[in-house]
């Protein structure tokens, strides 16, 4: 049994998806028909930076889930690997939108066009400068939620993603984040502020969430051909009816990347590939599970390791 999995914000890189865009028609055609969707040209953007540029969430969020789709399409089209075959598909934030459209749950275009709108509703939810996002190495969750509830009358912090088994990220503002570091120090846990502009899926997300609720009830969605993994539940979608609601609720709440891939394993899978840019979520699953085999697909070099 295997899964695919596809990465989210913080993977994104100047250059990304370049040899495959390079070599394939089909890939180009996505490109190019990304930047009339978008109406700006996000190709060459990917493909040449700015980095400055590439990385602003309005932009990140739409790229990674072009080059991800891109990817998915190429194994599909040149190379007649099936991962449509695969027992779950899940993906980090973002990366479920890619899971989605990979599943044919949403079309490439409503796809690219809600992840404009969320990215900027996402952005754009907390002022610049007042929110921020916290990565905790080395302590349980369990123990960063103790330390939360003991003082949520000194500061508001919320867990926004249990990556893995010693990795734990947690969002608020700012003031509340310098609070709560002391009180990590005070407990000799290590922590490092990530360079975001936005305290992403927690309760301050919440001018997003009803801009996307708003947005994603015009959308149609079709059944999936795959089981996705929920990032709010950490368990199976039964039905494409659930999507809208779960995407909804996604924007605030916590991803629980480290439940889905352990309910994934518990349900029999042994292998997952990584579709997208980079391996942020293959060292994740190492991480929580060291005996599952993990691939991640960056070139037409990394599809050999794939066993179709």
């Amino acid at each position: 049994m295997f899964s695919v999995i596809f990465p989210g914000q913080g993977s994104q890189a100047v250059g990304m998806g370049k040899e495959f865009y390079t070599k394939f028609e089909s890939v180009k055609k996505l490109f190019h028909e990304a930047d009339e969707i978008l109406d700006f040209s996000i190709s060459n953007l990917i493909l040449n930076g700015p980095k400055e540029k590439l990385d602003l969430t309005e932009n990140t969020q739409p790229s990674i889930f072009l080059v991800g789709y891109s990817i998915f399409q190429i194994l599909k089209k040149e190379f007649n690997i099936n991962l449509n075959k695969a027992n779950f598909f899940a993906g980090h934030s973002l990366g479920e939108y890619t899971a989605i459209a990979c599943a044919e749950g949403l079309s490439f275009s409503d796809t690219l066009r809600i992840l404009k709108i969320r990215a900027k509703a996402m952005q754009h939810a907390v002022p610049k400068g007042e929110g921020g996002m916290l990565a905790i190495l080395g302590s349980s969750v369990e123990k960063i939620e103790n330390i939360l509830d003991e003082n949520k009358k000194k500061y508001n912090c919320y867990i926004a993603n249990d990556n893995s088994n010693g990795q734990v990220v947690v969002s608020g503002n700012l003031v509340d984040i310098d609070k709560f570091i002391d009180d990590l120090k005070l407990n000799n846990i290590k922590n490092i502020k990530l360079p975001v502009s936005a305290p992403f899926h927690c309760k301050l997300m919440e001018k997003a969430t009803i801009t996307m609720s708003q947005e994603l009830k015009k959308l149609n969605f079709k059944e999936l051909k795959n089981n996705l993994i929920s990032n709010v539940t950490a368990e199976k979608i039964d039905n494409s009816s659930m999507l809208k609601d779960l995407l909804i609720k996604q924007i605030e709440s916590r991803v629980r990347w480290r439940e889905s891939v352990n309910f994934m394993i518990n349900s029999g899978v042994k292998e997952f590939i990584e579709i997208g840019p980079g391996k942020v979520l293959s060292g994740l699953i190492k991480r929580i599970n060291k005996d599952v085999k993990v691939s991640a697909i960056n070139n037409e070099e990394d599809i050999s390791l794939i066993n179709d």
